[in-house]
């Protein structure tokens, strides 16, 4: 539970620095990029073994690096272009309500068991998402537009998936923090590729606020995904338990942390999402 805690915390910190972001004026999609290479250095810092370059692509675990790699960037566009088109509240919900993906997965692959206390828990988990998210009366999705939660929704699943089946498959828990640290290196080319694409339209404007957001942005990043690793290893919990304690938390404590550090209000729909949230963790955690 102890490295569970560690990567919601982690994860929740990501948060509040994107927040911060637009009180510093930092340009988000430039502070992502540096943040996967801070994120990439410190997985580097953390590795106690010796690193070859050349041995790293023959790794059982490198083709997922570079779907996971890839995901990152796709998918924080999605989320991007979600929050502008449909707005931050559906954004929010379509990446939280993704964990009945690996949840199901769990259940379906490795047979792993789901009472019906934990399966309440998760339902319960998925309506503290949602109206802990949730701003003004409801949420309004355009047919036009669906497309767009609907690809954050599968995107977020399909990584939090993807990360279980890897490290349950591949990874040796000595290599969580070099498989880490290849993950963002790719994410960071990934993200280089696409913005040099789009240079022509929109010149490239790396500067210290944009650096020191990705510095202040990548470390928590990588030890989200690092804690999470070390997460799943629960003999406890198994994965559907971890991956829906991880989200719904998130969006606990961020709804919070938003309260005590930025005045934030906050309905009564959302407080019902915070209480919900409390049960739903109390549910799939000890039940």
């Amino acid at each position: 539970m102890v490295y569970l805690c560690l990567s919601v915390l982690a994860a929740s910190l990501i948060f509040v620095v994107f927040k911060l972001f637009d009180r510093f004026k930092v340009q988000t999609f430039y502070a992502i990029i540096a943040n996967y290479f801070v994120a990439c250095s410190v997985g580097l810092i953390f590795y106690n073994g010796d690193i070859a370059l050349t041995k790293i692509p023959r790794e059982p675990w490198f083709l997922g690096t570079l779907l996971l790699g890839v995901l990152f960037i796709v998918v924080f566009n999605l989320m991007a272009a979600t929050a502008q088109r449909v707005g931050v509240s559906v954004a929010s919900v379509a990446t939280k309500m993704s964990l009945a993906i690996p949840v199901l997965f769990g259940v379906i692959m490795y047979n792993e068991i789901l009472g019906p206390i934990k399966i309440f828990g998760v339902i319960l988990a998925l309506g503290a998402v949602y109206f802990a998210s949730i701003k003004g009366d409801s949420l309004v999705i355009k047919k036009s537009t669906f497309l767009l939660p609907l690809g954050v929704f599968l995107g977020s699943g399909i990584i939090d998936t993807s990360i279980k089946y890897i490290q349950e498959t591949y990874i040796q828990e000595n290599e969580y923090p070099i498989f880490s640290a290849t993950v963002f290196a790719i994410a960071a080319v990934t993200g280089i590729v696409f913005i040099s694409i789009n240079a022509y339209k929109k010149p490239l404007r790396f500067n210290l606020k944009n650096i020191l957001g990705g510095i202040a942005l990548g470390v928590p990043n990588y030890f989200s995904i690092y804690f999470l690793l070390k997460a799943l290893k629960n003999d406890t919990l198994n994965s559907a338990s971890v991956f829906t304690i991880n989200n719904v938390a998130i969006v606990m404590l961020t709804t919070l942390l938003g309260i005590l550090l930025f005045k934030e209000k906050i309905s009564g729909k959302n407080w019902l999402g915070i209480a919900l949230a409390v049960i739903s963790i109390l549910l799939v955690a000890f039940f």
